[in-house]
Formats: structure tokens, sequence, C-alpha cells
């Protein structure tokens, strides 16, 4: 078995990921999803939406659906305050923002040193992660947003 994930899967020998806090664990995207990271401000609800959709918020012109990401992982919802942030991405090509705690870091990491992500049941849907990486403060899940937002997902946002 394989103890890293051939970079190969990337495309290139480093990557660049921003690094973002959810609760007490830290996640990751790369950079070339991100379009702007924003101080959270409140949105405004949309009735019937998904639970994972907070409501949607004006980003220069154009209005953009907010997701609680913690909640879109499975974990409590995020309450916003003073230091959480929205991370602007595309996805699909529609512009959404993730609501997260905050924002960590920008990092550049040799694609060698993301893991895959352990088995843990056969029922275990781990398409929501490309791995993980092991840093000296600790794990960084590496999620796959393009596999968190399926295409059909991403039309019953936007109608």
């Amino acid at each position: 078995m394989s103890t890293a994930i051939n970079s190969t899967n990337f495309g290139d020998e480093t990557l660049e990921i921003i690094a973002f806090r959810l609760h007490d664990q830290e996640f990751c995207v790369r950079t070339t999803t991100i379009r702007e990271i924003r101080g959270w401000a409140p949105s405004t609800p949309i009735p019937h939406a998904p639970a994972d959709v907070i409501g949607v918020m004006n980003l220069r012109g154009s209005v953009i659906p907010i997701i609680d990401l913690a909640q879109k992982l499975g974990m409590k919802s995020t309450v916003a305050n003073e230091r959480s942030a929205i991370v602007v991405t595309e996805v699909h090509n529609m512009v959404i923002g993730m609501l997260v705690d905050r924002v960590s870091d920008i990092l550049t990491i040799p694609a060698t040193q993301v893991q895959p992500v352990p088995e843990v049941s056969a029922s275990f849907d781990k398409s929501f992660s490309e791995g993980i990486i092991a840093t000296e403060h600790g794990m960084i899940c590496f999620l796959n947003l393009s596999k968190m937002f399926k295409g059909s997902e991403m039309e019953d946002m936007a109608a």
C-alpha cells in the first residue's frame, strides 16, 4: 500500500493551499480555486434552502450562496463571530462563499506530503477529501471542492 499520493495526481511537484479551521480541525483547499477571502458579514436567509446554505450575500453586484462548510462536512454548524471568514471560491463555474472559523495560513507543500485518507469502513465515503497532510503542527484534511459540490447541486443553488 502506498503511503503517499503520487504527485502526478496533482500535476505539479508542489501544491499551493490555503488552510482554515472549522471548530478544532484544520482543512485546506487549493489556492487556485479561491477568488478571495472576506471578513464575516451577515447573509440574507433563503426560505426552504438546504440546511448547509446559510443564505446569500452581494459580492460586487453578484448574489452568491453562503455555505456553512462545517455542516456540509457533517460537523455541527459554525457560529459566526468577528474572527470568522467567508472563503469565496469557484466550483463548477459557480461562485460560492464558504463560512469558516478562521483562515490559518497559505502554504506551499510538496505533493508527496499528501497522504491518502485511511479506510475507516466499507460505507465510509472519503471522496470529499484528496488526502491528509501531516505537518509539525498537526493534520490538515485536503478537501476536494468539486466532489463536495456536485454539478447538479450547484445548479439547484443557482435556481
